[in-house]
């Protein structure tokens, strides 16, 4: 059973690549803070760690909320220098009070309340009360000015306080019916026995991290009713934190880079950096993402070698991994071969276009029967780039030539034709076409024969984009292909194991690997053509509870007007896309404002350029500050003693004696300018602004991704 309780979840797309032999050592199977085996009191600890809600993007595992505002923080010297002159101005006072230079008066209480045999001497020991009330006295007015001149925080600063190191908060032990280890949800519905075994294999140290997440979503799917409890409940006293396995058994990833918390979902990127333009409440603090943030899609722009892949890719495709074998997600990850996107053993399928030795194919059609929608996706990634550079550019033209073309063969063949068959008959070719009208005319095909009269009287016309479109499949048409892009059926071997994106129903794990050397126009095709079908299968999904995102490393060539309107659907579909840039002159002008605005997240990365920066400065607009301008006015003596004064006063210091005036004002500011962006973000750095699938905003932070 899945963790979703539906059985064979990932169907015939998503059996695992066999593992691959390599001779370097065996990495790490788990980051710091992932709970060890097989000793169950650090995963206790890790489950029992308090994650507090917190803002858009805050690493929560551990954190400790601040302030929103920055508290006031005294300069030391003022500080001391305030302390000392408060002190000798109370020494002061109490002097001059006790010698009578101010008079008697603050003796006056002292004499009305006391006898006056206290007062006079006559009662022996008690008279030398009035030292205990002159004491008193004293100590008020020292308390008074050691208030004004902050004698607290000076003993907290420097005092024994500061001394000795600050002993980590120990939490108190959680209640029972609180406590995350006991399963309370499953208690409060009556499922006491599988609680007990689920508590009993985590304090033996034989439950993971991941394991928890499993079992944690299949609980979701008995509270949502997608199955019974009897159902869950079996399982998990059958099976224990075995329970609801992914279809490919796995349990953990082969190995972590990053660091994880899947009871929060999240993966940490890097740290907020301590500086002045990121808000108070965020610095220091741990950056995290989750399918919160990723469900409004992601844009890193940033130059070769600034950190694209490593930092950002590659956490990100690895965090999504877990969620799938958790049942949360389904993730598919593109990219160049050898880009560094993670192990064999870390996907489900593995397509390796060009290789062949790739155990999977990559449907040209992306699984559907809609000769209408196949020939839209196709369109799209064919020519999706030719199309106008404005959101109101589309491919229906090349729609309606390939529609007029897979309508009639699969009529006739009951199948999709293969890239060679397209190409032949894109070109026109007469042994093909005359086949084809032959098949129809013999079925009785009357609306199809139309269709295909269409596109032969359209041939001859100057234009006609059949031309353009056999041009760009002839880029798909070559022998180091010659064994991809078969639809079901399509193959006369029978071979080849087409990956279809309709798989994205279930938690599946997919990488895709572009031929890039030798093919790069070829592969800027496939990559639209996955985000054609990625947008176009996550629309229809019956199950939209399972996140679904596409991972493109490189998204040169993709953006297009239907790419971006396809973005902007993806939000209410659960889905989300994290695309990498290396610039924006990458994407048509036009496009560059709707893609910015269609994307809820977005990074720009050290290096980047002015020019780019200024789109990025422009989309996260600007913010009302306090300016201070100091004025220094130079000033000019009257008397003889004052310009004898001046003069001295210049020869000491070396400037002529000025008065400082200073002007507060509000002011409307870029939150970061394009010339900070391009100069004052750090190697290792990166600027990022967050939101939400509800609207929640986190306004550009600098973080340190090395962090």
């Amino acid at each position: 059973m899945d963790s979703d309780g539906t059985q064979d979840a990932r169907g015939t797309h998503a059996n695992p690549v066999p593992r691959a032999r390599s001779g370097m050592p065996p990495m790490p199977s788990r980051a710091p803070g992932v709970p060890p085996l097989p000793d169950g009191s650090a995963f206790l600890s890790w489950l029992r760690v308090p994650r507090p809600e917190a803002a858009p993007g805050v690493w929560r595992f551990g954190h400790r909320p601040r302030p929103e505002k920055e508290p006031e923080q005294i300069p030391t010297r003022q500080l001391l220098s305030g302390a000392v002159i408060g002190f000798l101005c109370g020494w002061l006072l109490c002097s001059l009070l006790y010698n009578g230079y101010l008079g008697g008066f603050w003796l006056w209480p002292w004499f009305v309340m006391a006898p006056d045999s206290w007062t006079l001497g006559r009662a022996g020991w008690l008279s030398s009360l009035s030292y205990v009330y002159e004491g008193l006295f004293f100590t008020a007015i020292f308390m008074v000015f050691g208030k004004i001149s902050r004698w607290g925080e000076v003993w907290r600063r420097f005092g024994p306080p500061a001394w000795r190191p600050a002993a980590p908060a120990h939490e108190p032990p959680p209640a029972p019916e609180q406590d995350p280890v006991e399963w309370p949800q499953l208690r409060a519905a009556g499922a006491v026995d599988a609680a007990e075994r689920l508590a009993a294999e985590a304090r033996a140290g034989l439950m993971r991290d991941v394991d928890h997440a499993r079992i944690a979503r299949a609980w979701q799917g008995v509270r949502s009713g997608r199955f019974s409890l009897a159902t869950f409940t079996g399982a998990v006293l059958q099976e224990g934190a075995a329970a609801c396995l992914h279809p490919s058994g796995e349990r953990d990833l082969p190995a972590r880079l990053a660091r994880h918390d899947l009871l929060t979902g999240q993966v940490r990127l890097g740290t907020t950096a301590d500086d002045a333009r990121n808000p108070y409440a965020y610095r220091g603090a741990g950056l995290g993402l989750d399918p919160e943030l990723l469900g409004t899609s992601l844009l890193a722009v940033g130059p070769a070698g600034s950190g694209k892949t490593g930092t950002v890719i590659r956490p990100i495709a690895e965090s999504l991994c877990l969620h799938a074998l958790a049942g949360r997600a389904a993730v598919v990850v593109v990219g160049a071969a050898g880009a560094g996107l993670g192990p064999a053993d870390a996907y489900d399928v593995v397509v390796q276009i060009g290789n062949p030795d790739s155990v999977y194919d990559l449907d040209l059609y992306g699984g559907t029967t809609d000769p209408d929608e196949a020939a839209a996706v196709l369109a799209e990634a064919l020519v999706g780039d030719l199309a106008e550079p404005h959101q109101g550019g589309d491919t229906r033209r090349s729609t309606t030539v390939l529609a007029q073309l897979l309508g009639p063969f699969r009529a006739v063949h009951g199948r999709f034709p293969s890239v060679p068959e397209l190409r032949q008959l894109l070109d026109g070719a007469p042994g093909p076409m005359a086949a084809l009208r032959k098949g129809l005319e013999d079925s009785g095909q009357e609306s199809l024969l139309r269709e295909l009269d269409a596109r032969e009287r359209q041939m001859g016309n100057p234009g006609d984009v059949g031309g353009i479109l056999a041009d760009r499949i002839a880029l798909l048409d070559r022998p180091a292909f010659a064994s991809f892009f078969h639809s079901a059926g399509s193959d006369p071997s029978g071979q080849s194991r087409p990956f279809s994106l309709k798989a994205l129903d279930h938690p599946v794990r997919v990488r895709i690997d572009l031929p890039q050397r030798g093919h790069a126009d070829a592969s800027r095709i496939l990559a639209r053509l996955v985000l054609a079908q990625f947008t176009a299968s996550v629309a229809v999904r019956e199950d939209r509870s399972l996140f679904a995102c596409l991972v493109v490393d490189d998204a040169t060539g993709i953006v297009t007007p239907e790419a971006v309107r396809g973005v902007q659907r993806l939000r209410s579909g659960n889905a989300g896309v994290v695309l990498t840039l290396r610039t924006l002159d990458d994407v048509p002008r036009p496009l560059r404002g709707p893609l910015l605005g269609a994307i809820g997240c977005r990074m720009a990365l050290s290096g980047l350029t002015p020019w780019d920066g200024q789109d990025f400065a422009e989309v996260w607009g600007k913010e009302w500050i306090e300016a201070r301008d100091v004025t220094d006015r130079q000033i000019i003596a009257e008397t003889p003693a004052g310009k004898v004064l001046h003069a001295v006063r210049q020869v000491i210091t070396g400037k002529a004696p000025t008065a400082r005036a200073v002007t507060v004002r509000q002011v409307e500011r870029e939150r970061w300018s394009a010339s900070e962006l391009a100069h004052a973000v750090p190697p290792g750095h990166a600027v990022l602004s967050l939101t939400t699938v509800t609207g929640e905003h986190a306004p550009p932070l600098l973080v340190d991704l090395r962090g």
